[in-house]
């Protein structure tokens, strides 16, 4: 399970570190793609497969559901681990994400997410404001 935030840096090659506690999650194969609210999305090639799966099953008759299937179909990258724990992140997704250099690493539970930081802190204090707001829709839920 992926949990907690992590701060890392992002190299003038688009090299990042993924934290050491998720490498061990990862150590099958990993998938980067476009996720949503301009983050960046990684799973575990199995969590993926499932995910991609669902993703090529959407009706083909419904505008959106072709231009959700392919965005992130098409802007998925298989990721390898190099020998200091980094994945490169390529041009196209980071400029998606609006990654420049400082990045946040965010675990969820069957994925991570990977943001730029600035993006991240203003998502994050939105969010944190609209608490009650959330916890109520949630509770509707069942969560």
């Amino acid at each position: 399970m992926f949990i907690g935030e992590y701060s890392h840096n992002l190299d003038n090659k688009g090299r990042l570190a993924v934290p050491a506690k998720f490498r061990q999650l990862l150590k099958g194969g990993a998938v980067v793609t476009r996720g949503l609210d301009n983050c960046l999305s990684l799973y575990p090639k199995k969590e993926w497969g499932e995910l991609a799966k669902k993703l090529a099953g959407l009706p083909l008759s419904q505008p959106e559901a072709r231009a959700f299937a392919r965005l992130m179909l098409a802007g998925a990258m298989d990721v390898e681990f190099d020998s200091q724990g980094r994945i490169t992140l390529p041009e196209y997704l980071r400029k998606f994400s609006s990654l420049k250099h400082k990045a946040v690493i965010a675990g969820l539970y069957d994925r991570l997410e990977i943001w730029d930081e600035e993006l991240w802190n203003r998502y994050k204090t939105g969010a944190e404001k609209k608490t009650d707001a959330i916890a109520e829709t949630l509770g509707s839920l069942g969560v």
